[in-house]
């Protein structure tokens, strides 16, 4: 008999390849927390953004009147939609609602990257690198629903299903990298710490 119970040797080695894969993930952050390589244009990019003329909307999408920043809260519409189209993705008889979800989804994004790349453009270079990733998997995200969009919406379900699930493995990835920068600037932890 094959039972997961605490302290048997099935716990032990799935904690250790869950040990494993914590410790590698942290050692790739701490590593692109470092890499300067990509400085010049996030120093460019800062200030193209910082020089952006949006008077008392820069507090808006900061969350200013809110007292934190509102980029987590924004991301709640895209990743929600997606999430609940994989969801109806495996239910028969709602490809259409998960249709919708996806391009509900879509429409939420322009909003919480406006509101993540002014709050990105503030950052220190530790946190900024890790934004950096964080926004291109992001990109990564958009683009695979935006063809999963368009599969469905072309009545190509199954490769609609298919470009949402490698849409919803980016999304891991970048929120991820999202709490990672959300985490340091909380705590104000030192980079590769």
């Amino acid at each position: 008999m094959n039972s997961y119970a605490p302290g048997t040797s099935t716990a032990v080695g799935q904690a250790s390849a869950l040990d494993a894969a914590s410790a590698g993930w942290l050692r790739t952050l701490s590593l692109l927390e470092r890499t300067t390589v990509a400085d010049p244009t996030i120093r460019l990019l800062q200030r193209g953004i910082r020089s952006l003329p949006l008077g008392g909307m820069r507090d808006l999408l900061r969350g200013r009147p809110l007292g934190h920043p509102v980029h987590p809260v924004l991301v709640q519409v895209p990743i929600g939609c997606w999430l609940s189209a994989a969801v109806l993705d495996v239910v028969p008889g709602t490809q259409r609602a998960a249709t919708t979800l996806t391009g509900v989804g879509l429409a939420g994004v322009a909003p919480a990257a406006l509101a993540g790349w002014a709050d990105w453009a503030d950052l220190p270079p530790a946190q900024a690198r890790v934004g950096l990733a964080h926004a291109a998997f992001n990109v990564a995200a958009v683009a695979c629903y935006t063809v999963s969009l368009t599969a469905r919406l072309r009545g190509r379900p199954a490769k609609g299903r298919l470009w949402s699930l490698g849409g919803l493995a980016a999304v891991a990835v970048t929120g991820a990298l999202g709490g990672h920068v959300a985490y340091r600037q909380a705590v104000g932890a030192q980079p590769g710490g």
